[in-house]
């Protein structure tokens, strides 16, 4: 089992930055992907950024060139640092993993999800 806890959400204004932390435990050597989401009232759980365990990472349309993912092996924490805030970013943000290659975006695919943290960004 793996175990994942997010947190460093918070309010923000536009144009501002934040970062999330997902910290995984248990049995984090399964792992092959980790991935953030994020879901607005209404909305679709949508897929933000993913990063692959040899370090490939992608990126949703809509964050390129503003949102980083990155993995700090030593801490088992996954990051997502995410620039130029707009109030369409506010939403909940998950952290998900998975064990295997799958569509690295698509929440179906991940096993493991964390709490959520919450991201508002106000104009």
């Amino acid at each position: 089992q793996v175990r994942l806890v997010e947190s460093w959400g918070g309010s923000v204004q536009a144009g501002g930055s934040l970062r999330l932390a997902c910290e995984a435990s248990g049995y984090t050597d399964k792992i092959y992907r980790m991935a953030w989401f994020r879901q607005a009232p209404g909305k679709e759980r949508e897929g933000v950024a993913a990063r692959i365990r040899l370090g490939t990472t992608t990126y949703a349309d809509s964050v390129k060139g503003r949102f980083t993912i990155s993995l700090d092996n030593a801490k088992n924490t996954l990051y997502l640092q995410m620039n130029s805030l707009s109030p369409e970013d506010s939403a909940m943000y998950y952290c998900a993993a998975a064990p295997n290659w799958r569509d690295p975006l698509l929440a179906e695919t991940y096993k493991y999800w964390g709490q959520g943290t919450q991201v508002t960004v106000s104009s």
